[in-house]
């Protein structure tokens, strides 16, 4: 072979091998599949790891599979995978040698062994048949396959999913200024001032996740500052146990009482076999104005899948769930909301007091069809310290005042009451849901021909009926995001009717809205816009007169307004 001929065949080799390299360039696809245990029945909430078999590629990605069982990866380069799956209760499952190629996405299927499924193969003798396919098979596990039912978001959607989507473009920093509290009714700070606060998720180990939160005020020499830090040591509170620490100072201007407090509270999972899941937690909270108060808030539910389209419930609990804990993208603005955690402190003879309180709850929920879902509940509320909150200057010390404007917090006393709950709820479309609530259940009110030293001689439990609505709707194109919800009661109260239900389904007394709507942005991240308004119409007031025959006026709901600006990255 002469020199030329050695020269064009090495020509030929380079451009054969530049050729591929080339087009491998470009060339991506995705890889999707389902998680399954021995059985065949998916498995939600399972921690999938995609890596590459190239030593030189990039880091991993992670995903959490959805209700369905299922995940999906963003967009990868060409090349050969790995895919592993843990699930708490179960054998970790590995799949290697996975190919990604031009643009469409691989399929692939992964089977969990269960432990005790493992041991009992090794116990099993040749002959021995294997039970039915629908046998119980009891195992014990702090991660759950399923969340808790009758847990709700803001939009008043059960949380029954893990969207992978999400969980990949996780914001890990948000930047907000508002016009003070998230709860009008907190008296950890005024509404008013404006405020300025921040979080970051930090992330720890492969899945853990720590988030710190910090906020600030200022207004008429009345300041505020708070510390918040969240620990998930699994990644998400649906799957794991979440710890929340937060302290807070602020005063209400010059000569006024300083409110110092802290917060701790750790909440878990537990999933019992298949079909039985367990939520349980609590808190401690200590806070006070010079002399301080304590109180221990316990907290369980236990809720059981008794078919695809019933399910059955179980509540004990003295404040109810955060469920934005954990749940991207709400994770950073829940980690901010936790300043205004605090339960109500009102004064009684001198001494700093909680507002407290123990619901009971048996909830059946099912599921219509069509997005459709119905729910009834029976509860009962039992209170030593209820809280009534009220506009009027009042001397007195049982009435703290000047948290909010001419605003004051008092213990109205005891009250005690069985009710039942009723919704129907509708999802359309994934931009409109629609709630409908009926409520009878006891709140106090006031008694004329009743008498005393106190105010709260005055008040009594009375049973009041209620309709409430709540719509969120969600604007194409703009993606503007606008909740509407208004409660009618039948009579006046001065304390909350089925304050726990109002909490979990976002609803308030009379008229109120919410608007968020995100703004074009050249960084990094997005900004939005928020207002909140409570009351609207300044419904629900009810004018009495203590026993130092000043005139007050008790409301049951707040008439408030709160706008801000969020920048999340």
């Amino acid at each position: 072979m002469n020199l030329r001929a050695v020269r064009l065949l090495f020509a030929g080799c380079v451009v054969c091998l530049a050729v591929p390299a080339a087009n491998a360039g470009p060339s991506a696809g995705k890889i999707s599949g389902v998680v399954v245990d021995g059985n065949g029945t998916p498995q939600m909430g399972a921690r999938v790891l995609i890596s590459s078999e190239n030593l030189l590629s990039s880091s991993a990605v992670k995903v959490l599979t959805n209700e369905r069982g299922t995940f999906s990866s963003v967009t990868l380069p060409a090349g050969i995978y790995s895919v592993e799956v843990t699930l708490a209760g179960f054998l970790p499952t590995l799949q290697s040698h996975i190919e990604v190629s031009g643009t469409h996405t691989t399929t692939v299927q992964l089977v969990l062994g269960s432990v005790f499924a493992s041991l009992g193969q090794l116990r099993k003798e040749p002959e021995q048949k294997q039970g039915a396919s629908d046998d119980w098979v009891w195992v014990l596990r702090s991660a759950p396959a399923t969340r808790p039912v009758l847990r709700w978001n803001e939009d008043g959607a059960a949380l029954n999913a893990y969207d992978s989507e999400a969980a990949r473009e996780q914001e890990h920093g948000l930047v907000q200024v508002s016009s003070g509290v998230a709860r009008p009714t907190s008296i950890s700070n005024s509404p008013v001032a404006p405020a300025t606060a921040f979080a970051y998720d930090v992330p720890m180990g492969q899945q853990g996740r720590i988030l710190l939160a910090g906020q600030m005020s200022y207004l008429n020499q009345a300041t505020s500052t708070g510390l918040a830090t969240e620990w998930l040591p699994t990644g998400s509170a649906a799957v794991g146990p979440v710890t929340t620490l937060v302290v807070r100072q602020s005063q209400f201007g010059p000569g006024q009482p300083v409110f110092r407090g802290a917060r701790f509270s750790h909440d878990d999972v537990l999933q019992v076999g298949e079909r039985v899941s367990v939520r349980y937690g609590g808190e401690f909270v200590f806070a006070g104005f010079g002399t301080a108060t304590s109180a221990v808030r316990p907290r369980a539910e236990v809720a059981m899948e008794m078919s695809p389209d019933w399910q059955f419930s179980l509540i004990m609990a003295t404040h109810p769930w955060n469920n934005t804990v954990g749940d991207t993208p709400d994770a950073l603005r829940s980690a901010v909301n936790s300043f205004d955690a605090f339960p109500t402190l009102m004064m009684r003879q001198g001494k700093p007091v909680f507002e407290n309180g123990l619901h009971e709850e048996a909830a059946i929920k099912h599921c219509l069809g069509d997005g459709a879902e119905l729910s009834a509940a029976v509860f009962h509320d039992k209170s030593t310290h209820t809280a009534v909150l009220g506009q009027g200057v009042v001397t007195h010390a049982d009435f703290v005042q000047g948290f909010f404007g001419n605003a004051f917090a008092y213990d109205g006393g005891e009250t005690s009451s069985t009710g039942a709950r009723a919704v129907y709820q509708q999802h359309l479309s994934n931009n409109f849901t629609s709630t409908v609530i009926y409520d009878y259940s006891g709140a106090l009110v006031p008694e004329a021909n009743r008498e005393g030293r106190h105010l709260r001689d005055q008040l009594h439990t009375k049973y009041r009926q209620s309709v409430a609505t709540r719509v969120s709707a969600k604007i194409p194109v703009v993606n503007t995001k606008v909740v509407v919800g208004y409660k009618w009661l039948n009579g006046p109260t001065v304390s909350q009717q089925d304050a726990y239900g109002e909490a979990i389904y976002g609803v308030d007394p009379y008229l109120s809205m919410g608007l968020r709507q995100p703004l074009p942005s050249v960084f990094p991240g997005h900004m939005v816009v928020q207002a909140d308004m409570g009351n609207v119409l300044g419904q629900g007031g009810v004018a009495m007169t203590t026993a130092a025959s000043k005139s007050v006026l008790i409301v049951p709901a707040y008439r408030y307004f709160r706008g801000g600006l969020s920048f999340q990255f």
